[in-house]
């Protein structure tokens, strides 16, 4: 029998594979090839998927679902056990390979932190006083934004929003950022937005077709900076928090005011997050402050969570949490890093 057809072997060169992509996020030389490869394969795979109207990373996550079941269950099968167990594995093999080449890698960039003038730790006081700035800006957006019969913030068409964030990719600092932004939309929204109402997840992006999925049944108020968000991950910034720094920054200076609501608020609600524990008195009086359109949109923003509370949220938070960690990220419940960014970029107004 060839040694490839042995199960043996691929178990083996699955653990070569983590060995070796270990010893690769030890060196800058080779992360800094997987960046240059990440912006060829990302161009290469938005000419080809982009122009397709649904989510073709979902269609691709669905079949490899369906045939990795598949092959489970055939596991449990003595005939056909040692078969599907050689085929799992080549699978598991492909995809861990394909991954780490053209996304896992980018975990290890240099941290945007290292590329601020100064890197201080972040202050309760300076918090406090970007939030009451936040909450101010936040106000003065609300009454400009568009709202549905109840008065709630509501974005009617996300087009205009997808083509802003495109543009302010471009005007991104060139001391924070040298990725080349892309020209072509491939911003989408998931087929699984359904499940994803009770997983907590409001979007996501697919390495293997450089497609920007968001949750198209989330409230108004969440969509804009997410659409920010997951288009910062295409744009080749893999950690959460950068992620969100990257969203913030081609938001917040966004002439679509949608956009630059969205971003406000959710950069005043990540304040809050960071202030809460030490001092919840400020906290619920910046809340009692939000203007009426603020409130409304707050109802309406933790309505749909409570109605999509349950045990798939707590799984998802659980896997994503770990996920985080293991790629060099503090979680999913930690803000720090994004507040780190936040006051160091924001200290001269503070």
């Amino acid at each position: 029998m060839h040694t490839y057809k042995k199960k043996r072997f691929w178990a083996g060169i699955l653990l070569a594979q983590f060995l070796l992509f270990f010893l690769f996020s030890k060196s800058k030389l080779i992360i800094s090839a997987f960046e240059k490869f990440f912006e060829f394969q990302k161009g290469f795979h938005q000419i080809l998927f982009s122009w397709i109207p649904f989510s073709f990373g979902d269609v691709l996550y669905i079949l490899l679902g369906i045939v990795s079941l598949y092959l489970i269950l055939l596991c449990f099968k003595k005939k056909s056990r040692n078969v599907a167990l050689l085929k799992l594995l080549l699978i598991i093999n492909l995809f861990y390979f394909t991954y780490q080449v053209s996304w896992g890698m980018l975990y290890f960039q240099t941290p945007i932190i290292k590329k601020l003038e100064k890197q201080e730790k972040p202050s309760l006081d300076k918090a406090k006083k970007l939030a009451l700035i936040y909450l101010e800006k936040c106000k003065v957006t609300r009454k400009l934004v568009p709202e549905d019969k109840n008065g709630i913030f509501v974005v009617k068409d996300v087009k205009p929003i997808e083509q802003q964030i495109l543009l302010q990719q471009q005007k991104l600092p060139q001391y924070i950022s040298d990725k080349k932004a892309s020209s072509i939309n491939s911003i989408k929204p998931s087929l699984f937005k359904r499940v994803m109402n009770f997983t907590g997840i409001l979007g996501y992006y697919n390495p293997f077709t450089a497609e920007a999925q968001y949750n198209s049944q989330l409230p108004s108020s969440f969509i804009p900076f997410t659409l920010a968000h997951e288009t910062s991950h295409q744009l080749g910034f893999a950690r959460e928090q950068e992620a969100n720094f990257i969203g913030y920054l081609v938001g917040i200076h966004s002439e679509n005011l949608e956009l630059r609501y969205s971003t406000e608020y959710f950069t005043l609600k990540s304040l809050l997050r960071f202030i809460v524990e030490d001092d919840p008195n400020f906290v619920k009086s910046v809340i009692r402050n939000y203007s009426e359109g603020m409130k409304k949109d707050r109802l309406y923003e933790k309505n749909f969570i409570m109605r999509h509370q349950g045990w798939l949220d707590d799984f998802f938070g659980f896997t994503n949490n770990l996920f985080l960690k293991s790629n060099q990220q503090e979680g999913a419940i930690t803000y720090s890093y994004f507040i780190d960014l936040l006051l160091n970029y924001e200290q001269d107004i503070i």
